[in-house]
């Protein structure tokens, strides 16, 4: 069993056996017919994934490794925030007649700061403290801008990311951690769609910074089950799991900027059948 199938595994089983059901509650979300999108919930959910062990994608059915990275490299390499330089259509829900989702995601990874050592964006900061400040406890993103969020068409759900080095004794090399903050994860729709991405992500800071990769702390503060998934997500949970695949991620590419979905790639990444249709609240 791979082991982001183990992690998934348990997680669900937990929120469906001990989470909070907030049917009858007053909620936000609702579905496209109007009706109100309830979810059974946990708080705090925390999952750690070793990177140098296994690459974390489910078997139970297939995540779309490049269409997962052509999204984290519109949100961290192209700072975007249209949908037309996005290759797939998962944000067109959110976006106006020019394409645009407002000052969310992409758009806030753009904006130049004002640092002791220049100006800089938050992705470029990154870059450069983990050339220069490696042991710096300072290395990290926050895309959740409480003046912009009013011109945001939906508000971050994965809004930090915090990186930490520390050093392989063996090797002497350094190693890149992080903390994925994420204040809302639809389970059964995004959940390893996140980890996946920022997996990856991390991959590529790691080569490009000349880092082995370390762990990936993803921490959930609203981990939910929506009321119209339960059924998919125990039959999703029931299914036999596949040995992790290998991840693959070309070595040549030593610049950020350089890195498109074809430089990522699995061997082996065997999985079972796409849930198809799956309804999402609104």
């Amino acid at each position: 069993m791979a082991y982001a199938d183990d992690v998934f595994i348990k997680m669900c089983t937990d929120i469906l056996e001990n989470g909070q059901d907030t049917r009858g509650e007053k909620v936000r979300p609702h579905w496209e017919d109007g009706t109100a999108a309830y979810t059974v919930k946990k708080f705090g959910v925390v999952n750690r994934y070793d990177l140098k062990k296994e690459f974390p994608i489910l078997t139970l059915r297939k995540t779309a490794i490049k269409s997962a990275t052509d999204e984290i490299l519109w949100i961290w390499q192209r700072k975007s925030n249209n949908i037309h330089d996005l290759n797939s259509h998962i944000w067109d829900e959110w976006a106006d007649e020019t394409g645009s989702i407002g000052k969310a995601y992409g758009y806030q990874m753009s904006v130049k700061h004002q640092y002791k050592e220049g100006m800089f964006d938050q992705v470029d900061r990154v870059l450069y403290d983990l050339k220069n400040n490696p042991y710096s406890r300072r290395i990290m993103t926050n895309i959740y801008n409480h003046q912009d969020l009013n011109e945001m068409h939906l508000y971050p759900c994965a809004y930090s990311m915090t990186f930490n080095c520390t050093k392989n004794n063996e090797t002497g090399k350094l190693v890149l951690n992080a903390v994925l903050n994420q204040r809302s994860n639809d389970v059964l729709a995004a959940n390893n769609w996140n980890v996946v991405q920022y997996a990856v992500l991390m991959h590529m800071m790691a080569q490009v910074s000349d880092m082995e990769v370390g762990e990936l702390v993803h921490m959930i503060a609203d981990a939910h089950i929506y009321d119209r998934h339960i059924p998919m997500i125990r039959e999703l949970i029931s299914r036999e799991p596949y040995p992790a695949p290998e991840f693959r991620l070309n070595p040549e590419i030593k610049n950020f900027y350089d890195f498109t979905p074809d430089d990522v790639s699995l061997i082996g990444y065997q999985a079972g059948e796409q849930i198809k249709n799956i309804p999402i609240a609104i």
